[in-house]
């Protein structure tokens, strides 16, 4: 008499194994294809490679879709994404912008053009009670008077900081480093020597602008209605010494 181990044998299937669930499932593939002389039917061994290989093939039908749906956190008004949103006055308090699109203001401050204004605005208010503005001639370099001078002070291609207000821009006040000579100097004699040319230094800073801009989409532009973009500009931050394009 034929037992039912037996007959499951001759079909091909494990002993023990009987319905059509177990037959296809992942664990019993791989178990069977460790074991020599297990052989599986052509239809159960495709449905468990398709089970197996399912959720790889899921993912990458879920992915492109996915990504497409990512969008900027930056306000939702980057260039190339779509229209920026137009606010009314009422929705803008005293002509401030909307908190929720300040969301770099923290990395703003850590940025040089925005941290050194603070330090500017305070020097500056106390050159005005006790002296006259500084000048912006290329200094005589006198070690002996700058060994204690910021690092702007002591470079052969020395530079001031001026702070520059643009009310449509967020930042609204950022440092702006501006060369004090065209040359160099030469570290020997302290003075000016065409031989090299000083050049600024720039920092590429993301900001905020701001447009006037029509409620209705269209005609002109809404009294104190704004729409606000993101923008890279190029802040100089210092300036240092290279040589000449040309020796003439």
């Amino acid at each position: 008499m034929t037992t039912e181990a037996e007959m499951e044998a001759e079909d091909g299937v494990a002993p023990g194994i009987k319905n059509l669930a177990a037959r296809t499932s992942p664990v019993y593939y791989w178990a069977c294809r460790q074991v020599r002389g297990c052989s599986l039917p052509a239809a159960t061994a495709t449905i468990a490679s398709t089970v197996m290989f399912l959720p790889g093939i899921l993912l990458l039908a879920w992915l492109p879709a996915g990504l497409a749906h990512q969008s900027p956190t930056f306000g939702g008004a980057l260039p190339g994404y779509g229209t920026p949103r137009c606010y009314s006055a009422e929705e803008l308090t005293h002509g401030h912008v909307p908190p929720h699109l300040l969301a770099r203001s923290a990395k703003w401050e850590r940025a040089l053009p925005v941290a050194l204004v603070s330090s500017l605005e305070a020097v500056g208010h106390r050159r005005q009670h006790k002296e006259s503005p500084v000048g912006t001639q290329c200094p005589i370099l006198r070690p002996e008077e700058v060994l204690e001078a910021d690092t702007h002070q002591r470079s052969i291609s020395p530079w001031r900081y001026r702070i520059d207000t643009d009310e449509n821009r967020y930042p609204q006040k950022l440092a702006v480093a501006e060369c004090l000579c065209q040359g160099c100097i030469n570290a020997r004699t302290g003075r000016e020597t065409v031989a090299l040319n000083s050049v600024r230094l720039h920092q590429s800073l993301l900001v905020l602008r701001r447009q006037p801009c029509a409620l209705n989409g269209t005609g002109a532009p809404t009294p104190g209605a704004y729409a606000f973009h993101t923008e890279f500009i190029r802040v100089p931050v210092g300036c240092t010494c290279v040589l000449p394009r040309s020796t003439q």
